[in-house]
C-alpha cells in the first residue's frame, strides 16, 4: 500500500479524474509526475469500472499533454491502495458469468478494454513520458501483465508476481507473452506462462523482467530515485526509452488477435475449470477479508 505521506515535502497538488470510484490519483509538481493508485471492488482485481477509470485517467493525461505542447508530464506511476496487492488480475467473477451465459461479446469487450490499457501503457500514452509501475504486493495473472507493460518495472522485495491462469486451463491473453517475449525471449516466455508459477520479486529482477529492485517499504523512495537519476541524465535516459520504442515494438493487432484466441479459450473451458475459477474467486476474498 502506498504511503501518500512520502509525498509531504514535495511541492504538489491533487485533482479529480471525471467519473473514478476505484482509483486515487496525485499530481507531483515539482517532479511532472502523475501517480495512479487502484483498489478495485470488491477485490483487487480489474473489474469494468477500474478499467474504465484508468482509461479515463489515461485520457485526462494525454489531453493534458496535448494542450501543454508535452510538457506537462515526464513520468506516470501506477501503484496499488491496498495493502500486500498490486493487482489480483482478471474479474474472476465476471468470466464466470460470461462463460457461463456464452456472453462471447461481454468477453470480447472485457478484452479489448484491457489490452487497451496495457497498449497505452506500453507506448507511454504516445507522449515522451515514462511509465512507471510500482509493485509493493502481490501481481497476478492480468495484475502482472498491467505491472510489466510499463517502461520501467520497480518491485519491493518479497512480492510475488506470477500467472496463475493454467490452473483452470486457461492462459494469460491481456499481453504476457507479448510483453514477455521481448524482455526474456519467446521460449522463457513459454516456459513461464506454462508453469503457473509464482515467482518473488528477486527472481524476476535476475530474469530481467523486473527493472528495479527496492527493499521492502522503499518502493515510492525507489521511484524517486530513478526520477533523480533519469533527470540528471535526460538526454541518455529519453534516447534510450526511444531506443527501446524501436527494438521492442508491439503492434496492437498482436494484441487483439492473441486476446480473441483467449475469448475463444474461455468459452471452450470445461465445468472443472469453473470449479477451479470459482474456488479462486473465493480464496480472493478469503485474502481481502484477512
Amino acid at each position: 500500500m502506498s504511503n501518500l505521506a512520502f509525498f509531504n515535502d514535495v511541492n504538489n497538488s491533487e485533482f479529480e479524474v471525471p467519473c473514478q470510484t476505484q482509483i486515487k490519483t496525485h499530481y507531483d509538481e515539482k517532479n511532472k509526475a502523475g501517480w495512479l493508485f487502484m483498489k478495485g471492488e470488491p477485490r483487487p482485481s480489474f473489474t469494468p469500472i477500474l478499467l474504465k477509470d484508468i482509461s479515463n485517467y489515461f485520457d485526462n493525461i494525454k489531453a493534458e499533454m496535448d494542450n501543454s505542447n508535452g510538457e506537462k508530464y515526464d513520468y506516470l506511476i501506477s501503484g496499488s491502495d491496498v495493502e500486500g496487492v498490486f493487482n489480483l488480475g482478471g474479474d474472476l467473477n465476471l468470466f464466470l458469468q460470461y462463460i457461463k451465459s456464452k456472453n462471447r461479446n461481454g468477453l470480447i469487450e472485457y478484452a479489448k478494454n484491457s489490452i487497451d490499457l496495457v497498449y497505452r501503457n506500453f507506448i507511454h500514452l504516445d507522449t515522451a513520458l515514462t511509465t512507471i509501475t510500482l509493485v509493493q504486493g502481490d501481481a497476478l495473472g492480468g495484475g502482472f501483465e498491467s505491472a510489466i507493460s510499463a517502461n520501467v518495472v520497480i518491485a519491493e522485495r518479497g512480492v510475488k508476481m506470477g500467472l496463475p491462469e493454467t490452473l483452470f486451463n486457461l492462459f494469460p491473453g491481456m499481453g504476457a507473452y507479448s510483453l514477455l517475449s521481448r524482455k526474456i525471449g519467446s521460449g522463457a516466455a513459454e516456459k513461464m506462462i506454462l508453469s503457473g508459477q509464482l515467482f518473488l520479486a528477486e527472481e524476476l529482477f535476475d530474469a530481467g523482467i523486473v527493472d528495479i529492485l527496492a527493499e521492502k517499504g522503499e518502493g515510492e523512495i525507489a521511484v524517486y530515485n530513478y526520477i533523480k537519476s533519469a533527470n540528471r541524465s535526460s538526454n541518455t535516459y529519453n534516447m534510450m526509452r526511444k531506443v527501446k520504442d524501436i527494438c521492442n515494438q508491439i503492434d496492437y493487432k498482436e494484441l487483439e488477435d492473441i486476446a480473441m484466441i483467449w475469448v475463444d479459450a474461455a468459452l471452450n473451458l470445461k465445468d472443472k475449470d469453473l470449479r477451479m475459477m470459482s474456488r479462486l474467486v473465493h480464496r480472493q476474498n478469503a485474502k481481502i477479508d484477512n
